[in-house]
């Protein structure tokens, strides 16, 4: 009898533990439901890298960086532009991105770059969107994401051979989304930090269904450094000023930076930048923060986010300058 009530008892403790909440903090990347396919397609959740991925790190409590006024000066003293959204003079805007199966054909693709880039083939649709539109004389990025074998395909100044049978490109790179290791030293990707392009994005299923974004975002400057720090790979200029921010670099949005006031969709993008910050990933118009064309965007709602001064951010204390 002893022995049958010390069993009840232990079987009632552990099943109080097993529902408690006190258990332990909760996976932040417990599985998620399976992505969708197709261009735009839903992650439903899951996020790219490993939860300790410098993409997915809350750096709110990092310190600033003692250059960090003449850093956020030097890429321009000026409002936000959200570089995505519906449409402009006919073409998407931003860059889009498509979710293929493990069952996607890979093609051929040859490239500008091809000491610098992940030889093919690539697993692209041969209606694959491409940035800007099929006419764009812009960077013409596509970005295949397969959700089976969790790998992120990208391409810059992609172009279809023979109706898509085959690709040419400038350059290309593809990452294991379930691992940390990072480009060769030195190497550029389908961007000129040499850093994914995908996690940076501003996507309508993170901001509109989930309501979160948990990652870090992308966006440019007009002049950089021909400096890089951790974790890009490459830099973009021959200017060497101390004041001009490197690739890689990364801001947040300053913690007293009042947010109530936004459009609810705008909050959760600007929440994101205060937790995970942005990280500066190519040469271009100042503050433009990237993301992906959907004609659900309510581009009035994403216009409040040209309300916002670049003064309203910090950089993040940066780690050693890769110079060579």
């Amino acid at each position: 009898m002893k022995l049958i009530a010390w069993l009840a008892l232990f079987g009632a403790v552990a099943c109080a533990r097993t529902d408690s909440p006190t258990d332990g903090p909760p996976d932040d990347d417990a599985p998620a439901a399976e992505p969708g396919l197709g261009e735009g397609a839903s992650l439903n959740g899951r996020r790219p890298f490993p939860t300790d991925n410098p993409w997915n790190r809350d750096v709110s409590a990092d310190p600033v960086d003692a250059g960090s006024d003449a850093l956020i000066a030097a890429c321009g003293l000026r409002n936000l532009h959200p570089d995505f959204g519906t449409v402009w003079n006919g073409a998407p805007i931003g860059i889009p991105y498509s979710v293929v199966s493990g069952q996607q054909a890979k093609v051929p693709v040859s490239f500008y770059y091809a000491d610098e880039s992940d030889p093919g083939p690539y697993p692209i649709p041969a209606t694959a969107p491409i940035e800007g539109g099929a006419n764009s004389s812009g960077d013409r990025h596509v970005i295949i994401l397969d959700r089976d074998n969790w790998k992120l395909y990208e391409l810059f100044d992609a172009r279809p051979v023979d109706g898509g049978s085959s690709w040419s490109a400038g350059s290309g790179a593809i990452f294991d989304l379930d691992s940390n290791a990072l480009r060769p030293d030195g190497w550029t990707s389908a961007d000129a930090a040499g850093l994914p392009i995908f996690p940076g994005l501003v996507r309508y299923d993170e901001v509109v269904e989930q309501k979160e974004i948990r990652h870090a975002l992308r966006f440019t400057c007009p002049t950089t450094r021909r400096a890089y720090v951790h974790p890009a790979r490459h830099h973009a200029s021959s200017r060497t000023d101390a004041h001009l921010p490197p690739m890689g670099m990364r801001v947040r949005m300053k913690a007293g930076f009042d947010i109530a006031t936004w459009p609810p969709n705008v909050q959760v993008i600007l929440r994101a930048m205060k937790t995970y910050g942005m990280f500066v990933a190519d040469n271009g118009s100042g503050w433009y923060v990237s993301g992906v064309p959907d004609s659900r965007w309510n581009d009035d709602e994403l216009g409040a986010i040209k309300r916002i001064p670049s003064t309203a951010f910090e950089v993040v204390r940066m780690g050693a300058l890769v110079t060579n």
